[in-house]
């Protein structure tokens, strides 16, 4: 089954900001943990041919993760496509829009994120086997947290500085309205506050025509 996922970012910029969200989280919730942490490196694409994408490496997935793939490629729509080296695992990545934003950074998507047992190079070079091209590389750092039955991700980013993610991920069909109603609950009792999607689509703009002086770095940019 597809999933849809259901994300609302909050700038933090500074790491004191960053710091001060956990210590809320964990005063408001006692089971509040950090569940995992890693760093990642991540490749997004442009142009290329989603159909041949999912030609070029279908073999790399079986089962449940192939019917994934299939499902997103069929039902999917504006299609943001990344590849990711998380430590030492690296992922295929293909997002779908489902709402009025892009698949990059829209709030609700469908979601595919499977590990394809191969290196980030030649991962690369499969998803520009169906012409892609690089967008941008980006790198950062996260800790991932449970709070109140769903996941935040606070990660410190090339370019953008330290930044949230709520989110939930939920079957496809799920009222995503009512998803996102329950993460804006979350965010206004720990006072984080949504980055609007038209300054995200401008940083976002910014970075991908400057990224390699961001990328594996720890310089960030203000964009209002």
């Amino acid at each position: 089954m597809a999933h849809v996922e259901v994300e609302i970012k909050s700038l933090l910029g500074e790491k004191a900001n960053a710091d001060k969200l956990k210590d809320k989280m964990c005063s408001l919730d006692p089971e509040c943990a950090c569940v995992a942490s890693n760093k990642q490196l991540n490749h997004y694409f442009e142009g290329g041919d989603i159909y041949k994408l999912y030609e070029k490496t279908e073999h790399l997935f079986k089962g449940e993760q192939h019917e994934k793939f299939k499902k997103i490629t069929d039902k999917g729509s504006d299609f943001s496509v990344r590849t990711r080296q998380k430590d030492e695992e690296v992922l295929l990545v293909v997002k779908a829009s489902i709402d009025e934003g892009d698949s990059a950074n829209t709030v609700s998507r469908l979601e595919f994120e499977e590990p394809a047992c191969i290196g980030l190079d030649d991962l690369d070079a499969l998803v520009r086997s169906a012409g892609y091209q690089y967008q941008a590389k980006w790198s950062r750092e996260r800790e991932e947290y449970v709070y109140k039955n769903s996941n935040v991700c606070i990660d410190r980013n090339a370019g953008y500085g330290y930044l949230a993610e709520f989110e939930k991920v939920v079957p496809d069909g799920t009222d995503v309205q009512e998803v996102r109603k329950e993460i804006e609950s979350l965010m206004a009792e720990v006072g984080a506050l949504e980055l609007p999607q038209d300054r995200l689509a401008r940083m976002f703009e910014h970075y991908n025509k400057n990224w390699s002086d961001y990328y594996g770095t720890e310089k960030t940019f203000v964009i209002e």
